[in-house]
């Protein structure tokens, strides 16, 4: 039973305030409180991609193509229009395969993107004469830079996903495919295998991840890292 906390009039559980003095009532909780969000979960369901996956395929053939019969009709000075199907290809490559196969895993998806790379990177080759400098430096620094990308995502997802363990591996790696640069383009000038300009890359990078991993292993350093940059 309620009573007014003013005039001491017994008052009804539903009133909102006293009918007599006009002073608002207030009803202790009950002990069962009101969830803000229902107890049953339904699902939603899966979200299908059919009609943006042909729209993207209608859109890259479709350019693919009229960039093809404008090359072949009218602007015949150069194969330019390799430029264009290559970019279609790497853009189909990018966006299909993921929106068509739901249990195609993020390495997977990584690595058809590489493909995409290396296939456009060959386009430009036919063009611009490189039978020579796409096998010795395009193709192994476009397979080792996806196989790169593959084992970081790796490792985020089955290591450490913790923001510093993430800095670490992704510097190092950087550190090293900087140094895969340097020997491939040393290699194919002078048929030498040797490191110049990135021994300094590759050094400032191992400073950094020595930094990192000491303030990921020291409690007091990481806290204090932490607090600093809100993370």
């Amino acid at each position: 039973m309620s009573y007014c906390v003013k005039c001491g009039v017994e008052l009804d559980p539903s009133l909102e305030k006293c009918p007599l003095c006009g002073t608002p009532v207030w009803h202790p909780p009950t002990g069962e409180e009101e969830k803000p969000y229902p107890e049953h979960r339904e699902d939603a369901g899966k979200t299908r991609n059919n009609g943006l996956v042909i729209l993207i395929t209608v859109f890259v053939c479709s350019t693919a193509a009229g960039c093809i019969l404008l090359n072949l009709l009218l602007f015949t000075g150069s194969l330019w229009s390799l430029n264009i199907i290559g970019a279609c290809i790497f853009i189909w490559l990018f966006f299909i395969p993921a929106m068509i196969s739901r249990k195609l895993h993020t390495p997977a998806v990584l690595a058809l993107d590489g493909c995409g790379v290396g296939i456009y990177c060959w386009i430009i080759a036919l063009q611009f004469h490189g039978q020579r400098w796409y096998p010795e430096i395009a193709l192994p620094l476009i397979a080792i830079g996806t196989v790169f990308i593959v084992v970081l995502n790796l490792l985020y997802r089955h290591v450490s996903s913790s923001i510093l363990c993430t800095a670490i591996n992704t510097v190092l790696a950087s550190g090293a495919y900087t140094v895969i640069v340097d020997l491939l383009i040393g290699h194919f000038k002078t048929g030498q295998w040797h490191i110049s300009w990135s021994a300094i890359v590759i050094t400032c990078c191992l400073i950094m991840a020595v930094s990192l991993f000491t303030i990921m292993r020291v409690t007091r350093l990481r806290e204090e890292v932490r607090r600093r940059m809100h993370i």
